[in-house]
């Protein structure tokens, strides 16, 4: 299968483009820039310029090719409502290339939006986002993937866990988190941290992606959760030994000041189940959990690094 990737050389782009090569495909990457071309093609992938502002070229790549993983997003947190247009516009243009076509198109979307639909409970492949959260970043694109099921396209969105973790991780969640506590002095967890947090090592997803679009029926909704749910005291503590701080619990009218833009998602308790997605696919997630990946100390070594 001739496969489009966007975000093809980001932290998880990486891995799905080196799995997918791995089982035959042959990979287009979009790539911004020189670096990030030099990157695809030292990896065996086929480079295609440009950006997601590049709408025409979105479309001309994605009718060229037999299927697209749509990963690249505008990671922008002072301004998440136009990152999510962004993100909206892409799959609308991409989905009308490939209407009628059969074609699979896989679109990333993300857990964190169970924890309103589903409180006190695990999340499911069946939870729909419905209107109230339509001003949630990545939710209107999830819902447009969906759509294209009914005009002819094998759409399926596979929903990450805010942790995707592995030694390729620079910039996620887990790295802020830790950025934060050396910055701080302390690491903290908002109430009694027994609010949760799934997890999912990188190439667990990079496999889940390749399955999705390898075999995934359209409109199906996919987790990308290895583990259900880590009480966020047990990743704090994890952090606070790594980089010998205490570990301290504040007060939700604490969080802003400890936390930052970060404080809401660090108090939201987002169990996230993937049994639908495990059977449906035959996905199993064989690398290390949140909190053994967190312990092996390759997020600490890079921090120091960076200190």
């Amino acid at each position: 299968m001739r496969v489009f990737v966007t975000g093809a050389t980001g932290h998880i782009g990486t891995a799905v483009v080196r799995d997918l090569l791995a089982e035959g495909h042959v990979v287009v990457g979009l790539a911004r820039s020189d670096r990030s071309a030099a990157a695809l093609r030292a990896a065996g992938a086929e480079v295609h310029r440009g950006d997601l502002a590049d709408l025409d070229g979105l479309r001309s790549a994605a009718v060229a090719a037999d299927g697209v993983i749509h990963l690249a997003y505008r990671h922008d947190f002072s301004d998440m409502q136009a990152a999510g247009r962004v993100d909206l516009r892409a799959v609308e243009v991409i989905g009308a290339a490939l209407d009628g076509s059969g074609k699979p198109f896989v679109v990333t979307s993300g857990t964190l939006p169970l924890a309103l639909v589903a409180p006190g409970r695990a999340g499911t492949e069946e939870d729909v986002f419905g209107p109230p959260l339509s001003g949630v970043p990545r939710v209107a694109a999830e819902n447009a993937a969906i759509a294209l099921a009914g005009r002819g396209v094998r759409s399926s969105v596979v929903r990450l866990a805010p942790a995707v973790h592995s030694a390729a991780d620079q910039h996620g969640f887990l790295t802020r988190l830790i950025g934060i506590a050396a910055d701080k002095g302390v690491s903290a967890f908002i109430g009694d941290g027994t609010n949760r947090w799934p997890g999912v090592h990188t190439l667990d997803a990079a496999r889940l992606f390749r399955l999705a679009i390898e075999s995934a029926p359209a409109g199906s909704r996919l987790h990308g959760a290895g583990d259900e749910g880590v009480p966020f005291r047990a990743i704090a503590e994890v952090i606070g030994r790594h980089l010998n701080l205490p570990v301290v619990a504040i007060s939700p009218a604490e969080a802003e000041a400890q936390f930052g833009f970060l404080a809401a998602i660090a108090a939201l308790d987002n169990p996230t189940s993937s049994t639908l997605t495990r059977k449906q696919l035959g996905w199993s997630p064989e690398h290390p959990g949140l909190l053994a990946d967190l312990d092996e100390g390759h997020y600490f070594s890079t921090a120091e690094a960076g200190a």
